[in-house]
């Protein structure tokens, strides 16, 4: 690791009705989004904009952030540091687990506003699991690395049961931990079906989206480290794995794919660069068309290093991508990209309603609002 510092069942009618209307409106936020000239700090009246959202929590960096809703969202950074919030950011709730203050979340998972699994980062000992079903009110440790050799960078949900989490290569391998009890309790998964990792080859741990799902069964582990920057691929909930190679440069160790994003198990971004503040990021993003087997370049790139990457909800073609130096957005499925804002973000996460948040260093943490 490189050490930087959902199913329902409703009436086929109403079905019809939400996402009909959730489509419009997106639609219409889409419309403004694009004829919209960028500003750096500014935004003209009843443009979309990102809107910080008081965390008084300006110590703490938040790489984990999980949408579920406009109103809910919840993040965990340093200092072992979980918070939520229910009421669009008007208000967080100090949810942290107790005993945590030495270590450092970078990825949570919440099912609603009372579940969720959230990762401490680490060697050995340090890297954890955590679940709570009360909204943070209590928390049950349901795993601790004992493995000194390993380092758990993300973790991912298929639904609310089945889920995955990643550690840097142990024995040559990426080791995947695998829980169908919604994270009660984990699993080392055999690596048999694991290609063998490149010499330095490694996860990022900046924004909890290194390993990420679509659907019930498919999952993508992105790397970058070693000669080349890839993405590994599996059909089967991580029993087997393809690897595939990227065009974002790496042949560093802070170089590579950092985030990974996909609308269906066909249609992915892949985003990164070089983390290190000043070294420039030449082709920061790619595309997939075929379920990850090829990557294409962006034919106009992020600026910089990205270090988060999402879809707007009910869109086959806006996405936006975050970094330290800012926010962009594509309109094209990730052909091209433009910047909208120069805050610095480390990860971004859209909820189904259209709820997009973004958090970051100094306790920054916004929602997407017009």
């Amino acid at each position: 690791m490189r050490r930087l510092g959902k199913t329902r069942r409703t009436k086929r009618l109403t079905r019809r009705r939400t996402w009909g209307a959730a489509a419009a409106a997106c639609g219409a936020a889409l419309a403004l989004l694009t004829a919209v000239p960028a500003q750096a700090n500014g935004y003209p009246q009843g443009a979309p904009h990102w809107a910080l959202k008081d965390t008084a929590a300006p110590s703490v960096r938040f790489r984990g952030l999980s949408a579920v809703d406009r109103h809910t969202a919840w993040v965990a950074g340093t200092a072992g540091t979980v918070l939520r919030t229910t009421d669009g950011g008007a208000s967080w709730r100090n949810v942290s687990p107790p005993g945590a203050a030495d270590l450092q979340f970078r990825d949570v998972e919440a099912f609603d506003a009372r579940r969720a699994v959230v990762l401490a980062i680490g060697e050995g000992e340090a890297s954890r699991v955590y679940r709570t079903e009360d909204g943070g009110a209590t928390w049950t440790e349901s795993f601790r690395n004992t493995d000194a050799r390993a380092f758990y960078d993300c973790l991912t949900f298929f639904d609310h049961r089945h889920g995955l989490a990643m550690s840097d290569p142990v024995d040559g391998k990426f080791r995947i931990l695998s829980t169908s009890d919604g994270g009660r309790s984990w699993r080392v998964l055999p690596d048999r079906g694991m290609p063998a990792a490149l010499d330095g080859e490694a996860g990022f741990a900046a924004s909890g989206q290194c390993l990420v799902s679509a659907g019930s069964r498919d999952v993508w582990l992105a790397t970058g480290g070693a000669a080349r920057a890839r993405v590994l691929h599996s059909a089967d909930r991580g029993l087997t794995w393809t690897a595939a190679d990227t065009p974002v440069p790496a042949g560093d160790p802070a170089r590579g794919v950092f985030a990974l994003a996909f609308r269906d198990r066909a249609h992915g971004l892949a985003v990164g660069g070089d983390y290190r503040a000043g070294q420039p990021s030449p082709l920061s993003a790619a595309t997939t068309g075929d379920a990850g087997r090829a990557w294409r370049p962006a034919a106009a790139p992020p600026p910089a290093y990205r270090s988060g990457v999402t879809w707007l909800p009910h869109s086959r073609t806006a996405a936006l991508a975050v970094g330290p130096t800012g926010t962009d957005l594509t309109t094209d499925a990730g052909r091209t990209w433009r910047t909208l804002d120069t805050g610095s973000y480390d990860t971004v996460d859209c909820a189904p309603d259209r709820g997009c948040w973004a958090a970051g260093e100094q306790g920054r943490v916004a929602r997407l609002e017009k």
